[in-house]
């Protein structure tokens, strides 16, 4: 489908629509809990819907509807258990409906592979769904308090980070990151986009007091190696079906999961740093 988006190169889509973007979503952060909610339940379940696109084109048969309506009814009941709103005992709702993947299949007929498909619909919800999940954690403090600052300051790290490995890649990588994986990833890339994430840290440490700066400063280490390795796992999963980009949802960008596939790595560590120690 043609946007208007289309008669501009590719870095000119990539910042127009990386700026209209991360715009929507810090308002949607910055303005209550409703909205951020309102926000990542539309993440997940377009990133969701681009998994199982992507095990289809590989001949896999994954129960896609029902593993997006599980990933998305994780990521609201994580919500509201995390804002005090139910008891955390709904939490024990979420295996006995992940279970009836199995069931359901029972009544798929003509399947060569029927429990590789279940795996990859299980794969879809753990992958992708409890991460983001997990993100409530973060922003819900223990007596169900919203605070986006958490939230707001590891995507702007995030985004530092891809932003200064992407320019430094591009003009001055040289040496392959892991060429096996994503050829055009660079050592240099990678140190461009750790140097910016750490001044960006620094800045969320000076405005942003609901972590310290050793904390701000681990977050953004975190992210800077969590995100390399979530795109790389991305990448890996795109050249084993032999594609270029998950999706062309986001002009520039590719797909949902392109864009947010280091925070699928990131954001459990970031939380079990956060809620340890």
């Amino acid at each position: 489908m043609n946007t208007p988006l289309q008669k501009y190169n590719n870095l000119t889509q990539r910042i127009i629509t990386g700026l209209l973007g991360s715009a929507a979503i810090i308002t949607g952060v910055c303005v209550s809990e409703w909205t951020y909610c309102a926000v990542f339940f539309i993440i997940v379940l377009f990133s969701l819907l681009e998994f199982y696109k992507l095990a289809g084109l590989d001949g896999l048969v994954p129960q896609k509807w029902f593993g997006t309506l599980c990933g998305v009814a994780i990521f609201v009941l994580s919500f509201f258990i995390e804002k005090r709103e139910v008891s955390y005992r709904f939490y024990f709702l979420i295996f006995p409906i992940v279970s009836c993947v199995y069931m359901i299949k029972l009544y798929k007929k003509f399947e060569r592979k029927p429990f590789t498909n279940i795996a990859f619909t299980f794969l879809g919800i753990v992958y992708v769904a409890i991460p983001f999940a997990l993100l409530n954690v973060a922003v819900f403090d223990d007596n169900g308090v919203y605070n986006f600052e958490i939230i707001f300051g590891c995507l702007f790290i995030l985004w530092a980070s891809d932003t200064g490995a992407y320019f430094a890649g591009t003009f001055l990588g040289k040496r392959k990151l892991f060429e096996r994986i994503s050829p055009k990833k660079s050592w240099e890339g990678f140190f461009g986009g750790a140097a910016l994430a750490l001044v960006f840290a620094y800045g969320m440490s000076v405005y942003l007091h609901t972590l310290t700066f050793v904390q701000w400063m681990v977050v953004a280490l975190i992210i800077i190696i969590g995100g390399t390795f979530g795109d790389l796992v991305e990448s890996l999963l795109k050249r084993s079906i032999e594609i270029k980009d998950s999706g062309t949802s986001i002009p520039g960008h590719g797909g949902f999961l392109d864009r947010f596939d280091g925070l699928l790595i990131s954001a459990p560590f970031i939380v079990a740093y956060l809620e340890i120690f």
